[in-house]
Formats: C-alpha cells, sequence, structure tokens
C-alpha cells in the first residue's frame, strides 16, 4: 500500500501543511551549519558555504546599536513598516546609488532581504500566477514563490553565456500566467553581472508583455573590473509602476545578523506588504534599524575596503580552481561567489568512490578533503559547485589546496 498523501489524509491528521512541507530547507544555510558542526567537533573544515563576509561590521554602525539600545524610545514597538527616519535614508541612499527616486513612502524594511522577497512574491501573486526564474538562482527564491502561492517557472543559463539568460529564453518561457520575471544582477550564485545593454534588453521586454519585474540589488557595490551595475528602474523610469526592488544591508555593510532589508515599490504595493507584515512579524528590531540607519546614511568607504579584499581573492580563487584538470570556473564580475562547473569530474573514481552528482562529489570533498562546498543542485543546476571567497585569504588558498589535492587524483 502506498503512503498516504496529504490529499488523502483527513485535515486531523495532517501533522504539517503540504504548502510548508513541500519547502525545501535552506541548501546553503544546511551546508554552512553542517560545516560549524564538524569545527566544533574539532575538525579542521575549511567552509566555503555561507555568503557571509568574514569583516566585522564597521564601528560606527556598532556604535550607533549600542547608543540605541540606551535610548528608551527603542524599547517600544514602532511603526512595523519601519522607522520612518531609515525608510527616508534608504530613499535618500537609492538615489545615490541607483538613480532611481522614490518617496519614503514606497519602502518596506523588512526583517531581512528574505521577508523582502517573500512579501513582494505573497503582495502580487495569485494561485496559477508564474514567476520566470533565471538559474542558477539562489535558493530561496523558487520557495518563496511557492510559499506565496505562485508557480516558479526557471529559465537555465550555463558558463557558456556566462550564466546570464537571453530575451529569446525568456520569451520561450513566457505564458499567458506569466505574471513576474525575476531579475538579479549582480547574482548569487553565479556572480554574473549583466550589462546595460543587455538589462535594458530585458527590462523593454517586460513591458512590451506588462510584466512584474522583482530585482534583487542587494550586491549592488559588489562589482569589480569593468563590469558596472545597472538598476532597472532608473535605467527604464517606465518600468518602475510594475518594478519591485529588494536590498538591504547585509552583505554591502558585513551585516548578515542584524537582519535589515527592505523592498521599493508602487505604493499600493507596499502597502499591502507592510499590512502582510504587521501580523506576521511587526516591526524590525529598533536596535538593528538605528544601526542600519547608520550604514545607509554614512559614506561608503568601508564597503571599498572590503570589496577590494573581495576582488584580490576573486581573482585567486578562480586561478586556483582552474588549475584542476576537470574543472572550468568563469570569471565572476560581482558578488563574493565562484561558481565552476565540475560535470567533467562526474563518474570518476577519487578515493573509490565515483561521485555521480555535484551534491555527491560535494560530500566526498567536505569527508575527505574537510572543505565545505554548495551543491549545484540546490541553485537549479546540478553539475557545479559554489564556493563563496568572502573569507579570509589564507583559508581560502588553504581549502582550494585541499580541493586541488583531492580532485587531482581523479581517474577515468
Amino acid at each position: 500500500m502506498s503512503a498516504p498523501t496529504p490529499e488523502n489524509v483527513s485535515p486531523a491528521n495532517r501533522r504539517v501543511s503540504a504548502r510548508v512541507g513541500a519547502i525545501a530547507e535552506s541548501a546553503t544555510l544546511a551546508v554552512d551549519a553542517k560545516a560549524k558542526a564538524l569545527k566544533a567537533a574539532g575538525r579542521p573544515v575549511i567552509g566555503f558555504g555561507a555568503g557571509e563576509p568574514d569583516f566585522p561590521t564597521p564601528g560606527y554602525i556598532v556604535d550607533a546599536a549600542v547608543a540605541a539600545c540606551q535610548d528608551p524610545a527603542n524599547h517600544r514597538y514602532t511603526p512595523a513598516g519601519g522607522l520612518p527616519e531609515l525608510k527616508a535614508a534608504i530613499a535618500a541612499k537609492t538615489l545615490r546609488d541607483s538613480g532611481y527616486q522614490v518617496d519614503a513612502s514606497q519602502v518596506l524594511v523588512t526583517n531581512g532581504g528574505k521577508q523582502a522577497i517573500y512579501n513582494a512574491f505573497a503582495a502580487i501573486l495569485d494561485p496559477g500566477d508564474e514567476v520566470i526564474i533565471p538559474a542558477p538562482y539562489w535558493t530561496t527564491y523558487p520557495e518563496a514563490v511557492k510559499l506565496a502561492g505562485g508557480t516558479p517557472v526557471e529559465v537555465v543559463a550555463d558558463e557558456t553565456t556566462g550564466y546570464k539568460v537571453s530575451v529569446a529564453q525568456l520569451e520561450a518561457a513566457r505564458t499567458a500566467n506569466t505574471k513576474v520575471v525575476l531579475f538579479v544582477s549582480p547574482s548569487n550564485p553565479t556572480g554574473a553581472v549583466y550589462t546595460e545593454a543587455e538589462a535594458e534588453a530585458i527590462g523593454r521586454w517586460a513591458l512590451e508583455h506588462g510584466l512584474w519585474v522583482l530585482t534583487d540589488e542587494i550586491y549592488e557595490h559588489l562589482v569589480y573590473g569593468d563590469a558596472k551595475f545597472t538598476s532597472l528602474p532608473a535605467l527604464l523610469p517606465e518600468l518602475a509602476d510594475k518594478c519591485i526592488v529588494v536590498n538591504g544591508v547585509a552583505k554591502t555593510y558585513a551585516m548578515t545578523g542584524w537582519r535589515v532589508g527592505w523592498l521599493i515599490g508602487p505604493k499600493d504595493v507596499v502597502s499591502a506588504a507592510a499590512n502582510l507584515q504587521s501580523h506576521a512579524t511587526s516591526n524590525v528590531s529598533n536596535v538593528a534599524q538605528r544601526a542600519a540607519l547608520a550604514a545607509v546614511a554614512g559614506d561608503l568607504s568601508a564597503v571599498d575596503e572590503m570589496k577590494t579584499a573581495f576582488d584580490r581573492r576573486r581573482r585567486t580563487i578562480v586561478a586556483m580552481l582552474n588549475e584542476i584538470e576537470g574543472v572550468y570556473c568563469p570569471e565572476p564580475e560581482g558578488a563574493f561567489y565562484a561558481y565552476p562547473s565540475v560535470k567533467s569530474l562526474l563518474g570518476k573514481e577519487i578515493r573509490g568512490k565515483r561521485p555521480q552528482t555535484s551534491a555527491e562529489l560535494a560530500a566526498l570533498i567536505l569527508d575527505e578533503a574537510e572543505v565545505a562546498v554548495v551543491p549545484g543542485e540546490a541553485f537549479g543546476t546540478p553539475g557545479y559547485l559554489r564556493l563563496s571567497y568572502a573569507l579570509g585569504d589564507a583559508d581560502l588558498v588553504e581549502g582550494v589546496s585541499r580541493m586541488q589535492k583531492l580532485l587531482g587524483e581523479a581517474r577515468a
């Protein structure tokens, strides 16, 4: 007899809802947690899993949080949509950094970028609505779409195009049910950065078909070489009425643990998302909001210092990965991830095992080299690995050196 499914089990006997039961665990956080557990057990694991800068939050931001703790005004409820002064500062920062002019009423402050993404999808999606998601994608995007009642539709790019999708691919995926296209540049997990011309072509295609665009700009300041960040609603102002921008302080200011993000969009959508948040979480921690205010209102000197280190590590990790036979890693132009193809290694013998998938290869690398990486399955594209280079230079070199030694043993 087959196991009961949610459809043929009485409601009283369903322990977990089908909606939540279908959501996968965050693979990146799972890998990071396993690496930290092994380190706590005494194993010298080097983790490339979490997209988390190794730098401390800049001191002036921490000082603002300390001062906020002493102010009784921050001990009370504040507006669910965010502190008014923070929303105004985010609007000013958006104009300064992106050239996109918005009003503070178009800003919703959220508990990190993840809540901003979910709130955005929940505010505009109905059951049956489709969201085109370019792959490789960050693990949360399709899960947030499904939680919000929508249907994710993947469009896959690979290393031959620098992991960037074309308008032709997007058009081939469009149906009568398509409502939203996701646009992410710089990209997690690949580090791909769309040129202004490529971004404009996608934006004009969305305009032509009346689609919404959700654009994640959280890596806006982390671009290298000749690459440039492009904000779609700044480039195409006519897109603004159907565009939602997601951003936050986590990556730019090394504030992943502070949990402050935001979304920017049309006032009716922001109002709807704020209503949802008022019932889900109420306001973001006031202390964290005060810290975020110091971050977005300050200059970018601390950010530039971190970016210099990331750029150095970027060049190092790409060079070292490409020295491994069977590995090909395009040079990422943004964020802080390398996304090498390991398809040529699959099926080869490595220390008595023949990994058939990148997930199996990642497990082998963790067991044999004590290096934690995230397999491409987590990002919708098997056959790849994601390595964050937001870790110390010495650990980066040691970790990839271990991989070089292990994978160099691969035999047909």
